[in-house]
């Protein structure tokens, strides 16, 4: 056995050791926990942050071409709340309309087609959204910020999407 594996080897058994002598619980009991449970502050967790981060984890799919608004609620942890951006644009509320400073993780909307389109903002005079390229992208506030789509409408408050 080379020394890496002695040296695994032992420092395994150290823990083995030390987690016996503490009477933790089996390993069996510990994974029945609900595996549904998000931590707070992660990837679609409801939070501004978590909806930033959802799309820097899908940064550059394709999966979400054509579906905008999904995206935008699955960055928020849900799904199936508004038919499109254009309807979440007109139930969402407050709306400011035109505003080119939205906060971190705002909806921002534009008119674009039949069925408009949203993103996430970075907070920083960019977003986070699909059809950037052709996938989900990044746009900074020097490649054009919310001007990079024609037809920029405003933004609506960072909050887990709801009607």
């Amino acid at each position: 056995m080379n020394s890496f594996l002695r040296t695994a080897a032992r420092a395994a058994l150290a823990v083995t050791l030390s987690v016996t002598a503490l009477g933790a619980v089996p390993l069996a009991e510990a994974s029945a926990a609900p595996a549904a449970v998000v931590a707070p502050m992660s990837a679609g967790d409801g939070t501004a942050a978590g909806a930033v981060a959802w799309y820097k984890a899908h940064n550059g799919s394709t999966a979400y071409q054509g579906h905008c608004e999904k995206a935008a609620e699955l960055a928020y942890g849900t799904d199936y709340v508004w038919a499109s951006a254009d309807a979440h644009w007109a139930g969402a509320s407050p709306k400011h309309v035109g505003d080119h400073n939205p906060p971190l993780g705002a909806f921002v909307y534009w008119n674009i087609s039949a069925y408009g389109h949203v993103g996430i903002s970075d907070g920083a005079g960019g977003f986070w959204a699909t059809s950037v390229n052709g996938r989900i992208g990044h746009v900074t506030k020097a490649m054009g910020g919310y001007n990079y789509f024609n037809n920029y409408r405003g933004w609506t408050p960072p909050a887990r999407p709801h009607q």
